[in-house]
C-alpha cells in the first residue's frame, strides 16, 4: 500500500497567485484612466515607464516623497469602506510635494496584505484613481504583496509614492520669507491622516464607541466622523505657485501647525499665529474633551482645522481667501530671545 504524500503548495501557505492576478485583472481598466501621453507602460510590467518633458521647465527639478495612511486604515476596515483611503493616500503625497511648489508627475502604490481579496483592492484602487484623476497624476505601476505571516486576517497596509517637478525658480519655500509676511489657514476636512492611534484609544478604548455610533452632540455616526477624505490642496493652490508673492507652504501632518509650520521659517524670525481653542472645529473640540487631553497634545497630535498654512505678502490674501476659504491666523516678525519659531499667541 502507498503511503500518501501530502505536498505542499504556496496557496496552502496562505498566498494565492492565482487571486492576486484575478485582483490586478480587476484593477487594469481603472488603471489607465489616469495614463495620459507620458505614459509607456502597461500595469504589469516590472518598472513603470514615464517620459519626461525636459521643455516643461527651464531648470526641472524632480520632487519625490513617499507616505502611507496610518492607522486610519482601521477605520476603514471597521467601517468596510475603503477607497476613501486611496483618496486619502494620493492626496497626503501631493500635498507633501506641492510644499515645494512642485507638481505631480505620476504615483505607485504598495499594498500589503494579510489575504488577498480583489474587491477590497479594486475599492482601493477605485479611490486612488479617483485622485489622481482630480491631481492630473498617473497611476503606472504598484505592488501587491500577500504576505499571511506579516499582516493577520484582514489586516492591509498602504503606503505611496509620488514623483512631481517644479522649476528651479519656483522652488519654495522661497528665500523670500520675511517679517511682515502673513499666514494663511485652509481649511481641512477633519482629522486628514494624522492622530488616529490617540482618536482609536479615545473613541474605542476609553468610550466603548463602534464605528457605527451616532454622536448626538456632532449628529454623525463616528464613522462619518472620521473618514473624510485628506483634502488636495494643489487645485486650489497650482494657479498661485508662480505668484511671487507667495513665499512658503506647509502641510500640517503630524506635529501639527508648530511641528510643521517651524521647518520652512528661516532663522531670526518666527510664526506668530492666533488661533485658539474656541476656533477649533467641533470634532476636535469634542474629542479633547471626551479624551481630557491637554492644548498641548492637542497642538501636538492634530491639525486642528488647519490643512495647509501659505506664508504669503498681505496682497495675496484678496485673491486667496475667496478661492480657498482660507482664514489669516497670524504673521512672521522678528523672533524673540528664545528664539522659537513658532510662537501661538493667547
Amino acid at each position: 500500500m502507498k503511503k500518501t504524500v501530502n505536498r505542499l503548495n504556496y496557496k496552502a501557505t496562505g498566498v494565492d497567485i492565482a487571486a492576486g492576478e484575478k485582483a490586478v485583472g480587476s484593477i487594469r481598466k481603472l488603471v489607465r484612466r489616469t495614463y495620459n501621453q507620458n505614459v509607456l507602460s502597461e500595469l504589469g510590467s516590472f518598472g513603470g515607464l514615464y517620459r519626461f518633458d525636459p521643455d516643461s521647465c527651464s531648470e526641472p527639478i524632480l520632487v519625490a516623497s513617499t507616505d502611507g495612511v496610518g492607522t486610519k486604515l482601521r477605520i476603514a476596515l471597521l467601517a468596510g469602506v475603503y477607497d476613501t483611503v486611496g483618496q486619502d493616500l494620493v492626496n497626503h503625497c501631493v500635498n507633501d510635494i506641492l510644499v515645494q511648489g512642485a507638481s505631480p508627475l505620476f504615483f505607485l502604490d504598495y499594498i500589503g496584505l494579510g489575504k488577498m481579496d480583489a474587491a477590497v483592492v479594486k475599492q482601493i484602487i477605485f479611490g486612488m484613481v479617483k485622485a489622481c484623476r482630480e491631481n492630473s497624476c498617473a497611476l503606472i505601476g504598484g505592488e501587491m504583496a500577500e504576505m499571511p505571516g506579516i499582516y493577520h486576517g484582514q489586516d492591509f497596509d498602504l503606503v505611496g509614492t509620488i514623483v512631481g517637478v517644479v522649476d528651479k525658480a519656483d522652488l519654495l519655500p522661497a528665500q523670500r520669507i520675511s517679517k511682515g509676511d502673513i499666514l494663511l489657514g485652509l481649511p481641512s476636512s477633519g482629522l486628514h491622516t494624522n492622530g488616529f492611534s490617540l482618536v482609536r484609544r479615545i473613541v474605542f478604548d476609553q468610550l466603548k464607541l463602534k464605528v457605527d455610533s451616532l454622536i448626538p452632540a456632532l449628529d454623525a455616526t463616528l464613522g462619518e466622523l472620521l473618514l473624510p477624505v485628506h483634502i488636495s490642496y494643489l487645485p486650489v493652490l497650482k494657479p498661485f505657485l508662480k505668484d511671487q508673492r507667495l513665499h512658503g507652504l506647509a502641510h500640517i501632518t503630524g506635529g501639527g501647525i508648530p511641528g510643521n509650520l517651524k521647518r520652512i521659517v528661516p532663522d531670526g524670525l518666527a510664526a506668530y499665529v492666533s488661533y485658539h481653542p474656541g476656533e477649533y472645529p467641533p470634532l476636535f473640540r469634542w474629542l479633547q474633551e471626551a479624551g481630557r487631553i491637554s492644548h498641548r497634545e492637542m497642538l501636538r497630535a492634530f491639525n486642528l482645522g488647519i490643512g495647509m498654512i501659505v506664508v504669503a505678502e498681505e496682497s495675496l490674501a484678496a485673491e486667496l481667501i475667496p478661492a480657498s476659504g482660507a482664514r489669516i491666523i497670524g504673521e512672521i516678525n522678528e523672533a524673540r530671545e528664545n528664539k522659537d519659531k513658532v510662537v501661538l499667541l493667547k
